[in-house]
């Protein structure tokens, strides 16, 4: 591999080019990164942008494509097209094939992209002409471009794929000259990034000299994530042209700003601040001339549109909701009002994280805890989305802890560090429904292929065995299914070149490309007609005739649910809604949680420099009173005994997916050594272990985490993890998944859609069949290993254990639960009580932890209050799941635990 650095300043260019003349009319002055991208695209060179959000990516890339493909091919511009009339008529026929490709994550991003790159056409490429490829392309639209495709072609990851499932599609695609790929960072790290990886070896193969753009803005791992984004023909040594690396060093100044309760409670449990705050969110919202509230789950979204509505109802029609689950016209219509500056604020969730221009947004808040430094950035960087303009977020705790998440989140910004994201090695899946899209596409010749798909970085060390069983899979279904017409995908004709022979399996493939598996979706709406949006059927299956739900900004009353929709009606005034939906939330990042050891660590030695460790003082200094502060070289661990049973927390903060394989370990390990029950909670700080038998963790402690041993992965690790819990069924969720992307199982059929239901066992089926006559088959290893790499996170499990193992042990006999311990409490208690019940058993339970606390520092109840009704709200989503044995138990003991009293 051959790549180079620019460096920071480029020498000014000879003469002006034609982006720099072009920015010049518009009062713009190039920064010296994007005459460096200018300078690469002209040489012919790949590469990778890297700067700041707002900062310029898009016109550097942009203006440099159409000043190296546009300016550099054109012929001398004829009289007639002065007049701008006669220009229109002629410009479809005079217009040039495909030359651009232009992949972004998302749709909503593809529109607003085009957008943006529509604006220079007229200047720098009259005879140019421009598309949008999704899924919400028009039919009509879509109709014209099978015709002929427009020379520049803004288009998603699937939609590629599509392209390269059409018979003709070389031809097609044979004059494409650029690839460029936007947001590179929310794609490396996962499927559809792989997705991308596929095409682009595809596409290059047929044209070696084409060049491929990368942009993002906040990775960790540059040159990591240079190299995944070329295929290896562009990467090669041979290449004249190494491709580049630049890093725009522009000085945007990011503004990360904390709003601070009045009071910080003592003992903090999940949510329970957050609309405590609304008072100040209003007030900030009111002072801006435009603002973004970000959420981490729809739900959440849902309950801060309405509180901000019933807080300003003179607001009504000036503030909207945005988030994934609603429809196309309502996610449209609101972010033409943020361009227009139309709307004083939105609500939102990671449906607007990306790289959309709202200039107008003056002003971003977060509710709660971003968890990764790196979406903090990328949230901050939708205000003031130009170059020049500084950008500004206001964290909005939702619990205590947060604040210090807050202060952590700063020290890491302030030290640059931000989160690495790698791609998924050699997922079968994507190869499997690569191999029938190619086939689609004009058919293949395995060993031509071969060497194809192993210059996508992520199958660069690709096996034979594992491509022969892809072969064989694609041709017959593997050797369980081979007497099943419905797996001969992909056939060797006479020639020896593979296609698909059935045109009815051809439609059914198209219909299903793509790497996005989601729980099946149900449409919401009204029963006079009016459709609002879609949500997980999951959630609708929970609900009966008559419950009262909040979406859409809307209080909803089910009336009947038939096939895949839900009917509702508006509810009744002063409704309760039911339950929450949508869940999913968002780990702790490794790069967040180091930094907030590191300001624990600065909190056990009395230093509270920033104002959020000054908030959250009391709460850290109550824990290092009756137990300890977890710091980079102590692990915490507390012993208490009440009338549920023998509890021990654990501290490690690595984040609830560790948390959750490292309770389920060390509860196996336990009960391997002392037969014993355990239940399970975690959270992003800790984890519990409740048992019904006594431990004496003090002694079986230290050998459960491997004192003085070295673990690895490999050592029988992954074994242990999976023994503990309910692995087997976890695994057939993760193989649901990799069924529905390998062609196994199908979401939808054209003209109809599948339940989750119908998609489970249908999965379930082939997952028996497989594990009883075809045990060897490579899917179910990949569903083992994803289950460990994405819902354990195992290598982060690895290094947090050898961690904990080189850290000193605290181990503290408890009276009452800590500060720290409370919020695992509620993880586990929200599981059996309902949101009413749980709040009034909490408050009890915090005004008597208030007064032992009062008791031990001096201070007065009154200035820790506890308002139950802040408690309300935001509560966890879901509490942390139990072994099998310990779900087995918790099933008869239950109903008696829920009817007593907590007792210290």
């Amino acid at each position: 591999m051959s790549t180079t650095r620019r460096p920071r300043k480029a020498l000014p260019p000879v003469a002006p080019s034609a982006a720099a003349t072009w920015m010049a009319a518009r009062g713009w002055q190039p920064f010296g990164f994007q005459h460096d991208v200018w300078r690469a695209i002209g040489e012919g060179r790949s590469g990778l942008l890297h700067a700041t959000t707002g900062a310029g990516k898009t016109y550097a890339v942009w203006l440099g494509a159409l000043q190296h493909l546009a300016q550099a091919d054109a012929a001398p511009e004829p009289e007639e097209a002065h007049n701008a009339r006669t220009a229109l008529r002629t410009r479809r026929a005079a217009a040039p094939p495909l030359t651009v490709l232009w992949i972004t994550p998302m749709r909503a991003l593809a529109a607003d992209s085009l957008r943006a790159l529509q604006a220079p056409l007229p200047d720098l490429a009259p005879t140019w002409t421009s598309g949008l490829r999704t899924g919400d392309t028009a039919s009509g639209e879509r109709a014209a471009q099978d015709r002929r495709l427009p020379t520049l072609l803004v288009t998603t990851p699937e939609s590629v794929s599509l392209l390269l499932a059409r018979a003709d599609a070389r031809e097609r695609l044979a004059s494409l000259r650029l690839v460029v790929v936007d947001e590179w960072h929310e794609l490396v790290g996962n499927k559809r990034g792989v997705q991308v990886q596929l095409a682009l070896a595809r596409l290059s193969g047929w044209n070696p000299a084409l060049q491929v753009w990368g942009m993002s803005a906040t990775l960790g791992n540059l040159e990591e994530a240079l190299h995944t984004l070329l295929p290896a023909s562009v990467l090669g040594v041979p290449q004249p042209s190494p491709a580049v690396l630049v890093q725009g060093r522009i000085d945007k100044r990011l503004e990360v700003q904390v709003m601070l309760p009045a009071r910080a409670d003592r003992f903090a449990w999940a949510g329970h601040m957050g609309l405590s705050l609304l008072p100040q969110v209003v007030q900030s919202i009111e002072a801006a001339a435009s603002t973004l509230v970000f959420t981490n789950t729809r739900s959440q979204a849902e309950r801060w549109y309405q509180a901000l509505l019933e807080a300003r109802p003179d607001w009504a029609g000036t503030i909207a909701l945005h988030h994934g689950s609603l429809g196309h016209e309502v996610r449209d219509w609101v972010e033409q009002g943020l361009k227009a500056g139309q709307l004083k604020a939105v609500v939102c969730t990671s449906s607007l994280d990306l790289g959309m221009d709202f200039l107008p947004v003056e002003q971003v808040l977060q509710i709660g805890s971003a968890k990764g430094v790196a979406r903090l950035v990328q949230r901050a960087g939708r205000s003031g989305h130009a170059p020049g303009r500084s950008s500004s977020i206001t964290l909005v705790p939702t619990h205590s802890l947060e604040l210090v998440e807050a202060a952590a989140a700063r020290h890491a910004l302030a030290q640059g560090r931000i989160e690495d994201r790698h791609t998924p090695r050699a997922p079968l899946d994507v190869l499997v429904q690569h191999l029938v899209t190619v086939a689609l596409g004009g058919g293949f010749v395995p060993d031509a292929l071969l060497a194809e798909v192993r210059r996508a970085p992520a199958y660069a060390a690709l096996t034979d065995n594992d491509w022969q069983w892809a072969l064989q899979f694609v041709r017959q279904g593997g050797a369980s299914l081979a007497t099943y017409p419905d797996f001969h995908r992909v056939v060797p004709d006479d020639e020896g070149v593979w296609r698909v022979p059935d045109a009815r399996l051809a439609r059914r493939h198209r219909s299903n490309i793509g790497t996005i598996v989601s729980d099946a979706a149900m449409q919401v709406q009204f029963v006079s007609g009016g459709r609002l949006g879609s949500v997980e059927e999951s959630f609708i299956a929970r609900l009966r005739k008559g419950d009262v739900f909040m979406f859409a900004g809307r209080l909803l009353e089910l009336v009947r649910t038939q096939q895949m929709t839900a009917y509702v009606r508006i509810a009744p005034k002063g409704s309760a809604a039911l339950p929450r939906w949508s869940g999913g939330r968002m780990p702790l990042s490794n790069t967040l949680a180091d930094a907030m050891l590191e300001q624990l660590a600065q909190a056990e030695r009395g230093e509270f420099t920033t104002p959020e460790m000054r908030c959250a003082q009391p709460l850290l200094e109550l824990q290092q009173t009756w137990s300890a502060l977890p710091t980079p070289s102590r692990l915490v661990a507390e012993t208490l005994h009440t009338r549920e049973g023998w509890h021990l927390y654990l501290y490690p903060l690595a984040g609830r997916l560790v948390h959750l394989g490292l309770a389920g370990l060390l509860g196996w390990r336990a009960s391997q050594q002392v037969p014993n029950t355990f239940s399970i909670a975690v959270n992003d700080y800790g984890l519990e272990l409740l048992s019904a038998k006594p431990v004496d963790w003090a002694t079986l402690l230290p050998r459960l985490i491997g004192k003085g041993t070295h673990t690895t992965i490999g050592s029988g690790l992954e074994d242990e993890v999976l023994a503990s819990l309910n692995a087997t069924e976890m695994a057939r969720r993760r193989f649901r998944e990799i069924a529905r992307i390998a062609g196994l199982i199908f979401q939808s059929h054209p003209g109809e859609q599948r339940s989750s239901r119908q998609l489970q066992a249908s999965s379930s089926l082939y997952y028996d069949v497989f594990a009883q006559y075809d045990p060897g088959n490579l899917l179910l290893a990949q569903a083992r290993a994803e289950l460990l790499t994405n819902e354990l996170d195992m290598d982060r499990l690895a290094h947090t254990l050898r961690g904990m193992q080189a850290q000193t042990l605290s181990i503290h006999a408890l009276e009452r639960p800590t500060p720290f311990a409370l919020p695992l409490m509620v993880e586990r208690f929200r599981e059996r009580l309902s949101t009413e019940t749980l709040a009034d058993r909490l408050a009890r339970m915090v005004q008597a932890l208030e007064q032992a606390a009062d008791a031990t520092t001096g201070t007065h109840l009154a200035q820790h209050a506890v308002q139950p009704t802040d408690m309300v709200w935001d509560l966890p989503e879901s509490s942390g799941p139990r072994t099998p044995r310990a779900r087995q138990a918790a099933a008869g003991d239950a109903p008696r635990r829920a009817r007593r009293r907590h007792g210290f």
